[in-house]
């Protein structure tokens, strides 16, 4: 993984030093709070509903296991005892004392961690698949050219003061796990025929109030040139983009709005901007640039192709272990190892929390079995991405006794959630609640088993944090008369290969629920999806497809009416 340089070390230190300088400013009333929110907003620093909030970023979702402890500590010290991981890749705290906001930012910076750019109208943590650089169907790493980004796009003067917050998402596999099509940019790794390497580019998409496809505006840009296209695009957003309403102000408005004038411009920007080409203020990318990059991202010490390694469960191998294998282990490009999902989904614990305890364990796991090195998914887990094949059942039998085991990956309660009402202001109702009651309705691993492959998400607010345009079956909480209601939305995707569809927002079926009725209508639904699937390989999103949304209308609408009689 990415080592800092000492550029990079200075870098981040001063940038603590300078925000505990504003800090002491402000507690001592000498920097006003209007004046200080932009300050610790470029540094990850909320005011939520009960307490501030961190966003710390892990770019691309990599971690180390010293950076995982020091979280950990972090959560121990600082918060009550526990951090939330987010679809976007990041960690967020949601009870540190902003008076110790500086010493938090110190102790990141110790291990190379901040908050820089998680928040604010700029270009923000760049996200990626979190089986890069070992996924079994990767055409192109992605992570170097994330990291080229990351570096870049950095406190750029230009990118500083955008209409609205601006978020990237790379690929490069034949299956997109990053979900790029949902994002402002969306960048897919790719090779033509000449087997050179270059990006198809997608803009314009996102989730919120009006949830969008990102269109596609070039099939294929070189890899040398991607930072002169992305800088064409987020020019033109910048001078076009809509600064008088926030709700209009997102780049998928402006790209709806005006269509091929804006590819149209796009192209004549980036045109300009290679013609104008003084002294290689362009940012073409150098093949020796590159190569600076990329070696950081050599496969570990030790891991190399094991000969004659394959995969095997003896018969007598518990059934939880069996089932381990078939969820939580992943094919990997290297033979002889696999990745790890460690479940963070589980009863009793939000969708993305892991306390202290549970950090530092999967901080051992990782020195243990993975050459210190873990990934943040997308779907909210953490992943172990260099494990000996020769090593699976060891590493269940402590995965298990540290509670990552649970064999849900992909399952119904595999759920994403944002934190909802509980903290974040903007919620208009909660979901950590929501995940719980659904989590204990379908507690039996055999009934998840026979629903089968099934994303479900849930945001509390129209913001989509929980990503509930994507899911197969989506919840989002809405205010009804100071009251929490949730509107059941089904046939999202987030870009996954699963049943060859393409990303797609789902549609809702019906009025909003009360939260009592939420756990009954996802079961309805799911009842409904095994009475009319063609068989029991037929997955949930097909069924949706092929049958459309009136039968689980019928069924949600029918045990609504069924609750109220007997309230």
């Amino acid at each position: 993984m990415y080592q800092y340089t000492s550029f990079d070390t200075q870098f981040v230190k001063q940038r603590a030093a300078q925000f505990r300088d504003q800090l002491e400013r402000n507690l001592a009333g000498k920097l006003a709070d209007d004046d200080f929110r932009a300050l610790r907003l470029q540094n990850g620093w909320y005011i939520q509903r009960h307490a501030p909030m961190a966003r710390i970023a892990v770019p691309y979702g990599e971690l180390s296991s010293t950076q995982l402890r020091m979280l950990a500590r972090i959560a121990r010290e600082f918060d009550r005892g526990y951090a939330h991981f987010t679809t976007r890749q990041n960690c967020q705290y949601n009870w540190i004392p902003l008076p110790k906001a500086a010493d938090v930012m110190d102790l990141l910076a110790s291990v190379s961690m901040h908050g820089i750019q998680t928040s604010g109208n700029c270009i923000r943590n760049i996200t990626s698949d979190c089986f890069a650089g070992v996924a079994a169907d990767e055409i192109v790493d992605p992570r170097p050219y994330c990291e080229i980004l990351r570096q870049w796009s950095t406190l750029h003067p230009e990118f500083a003061h955008l209409p609205r917050k601006f978020k990237i998402a790379v690929s490069g596999a034949k299956e997109d796990r990053a979900a790029i099509a949902w994002h402002d940019i969306g960048l897919q790794l790719l090779k033509n025929d000449k087997g050179e390497v270059g990006f198809k580019v997608l803009v314009g998409g996102g989730m919120g109030r009006t949830p969008i496809i990102g269109t596609v505006i070039s099939e294929f840009t070189p890899w040398q040139n991607i930072l002169v296209f992305i800088e064409a695009i987020v020019r033109v957003y910048n001078r076009y983009g809509r600064r008088d309403n926030m709700y209009k102000a997102r780049i998928k408005i402006l790209v709806k709005a005006e269509g091929q004038k804006f590819i149209d411009a796009v192209a004549k920007e980036y045109q300009d901007i290679l013609e104008r080409d003084l002294d290689g203020a362009s940012h073409i990318l150098t093949q020796a640039e590159f190569d600076r990059v990329n070696a950081c991202f050599v496969r570990p010490a030790g891991v190399a192709p094991i000969a004659n390694s394959k995969l095997h469960v003896p018969a007598d191998a518990p059934d939880a272990f069996k089932r381990w294998t078939e969820r939580n282990v992943h094919a990997h490009q290297v033979p002889g190892y696999r990745a790890v999902t460690l479940s963070l989904k589980r009863t009793g614990q939000a969708p993305g929390d892991a306390t202290d305890t549970q950090m530092e364990l999967a901080a051992d796991l990782a020195d243990k079995f993975s050459s210190g090195e873990l990934r943040v998914s997308h779907d909210q887990n953490l992943v172990l991405p260099w494990v000996k094949e020769s090593d699976l059942f060891t590493l269940w039998q402590e995965a298990k006794a540290a509670s990552f085991a649970t064999p849900n990956i992909g399952l119904l309660t595999d759920m994403i959630a944002c934190p909802g009402g509980d903290f974040c202001a903007l919620a208009n109702a909660r979901s950590i609640p929501i995940a719980a009651d659904i989590t204990e309705r379908f507690d039996d691993i055999d009934e998840l088993y026979d629903i089968g492959d099934i994303d479900l998400h849930i945001s509390g607010c129209i913001n989509s944090c929980g990503h509930h345009h994507s899911g197969h079956i989506g919840i989002l909480g809405v205010d009804k008369d100071g009251k929490e209601w949730y509107q059941v939305s089904l046939g999202g995707l987030d870009g996954s290969a699963i049943g060859g569809h393409a990303s797609t927002p789902g549609k809702v079926i019906g009025p909003s629920f009360a939260a009592e009725e939420v756990a009954d209508v996802i079961e309805a639904v799911l009842d409904t999806y095994r009475e009319q699937r063609s068989s029991a390989a037929e997955r949930f999103i097909d069924t949706v497809k092929r049958i459309g949304l009136d039968p689980f209308k019928t069924a949600a609408n029918a045990q609504r009416r069924a609750t109220a009689q007997q309230a």
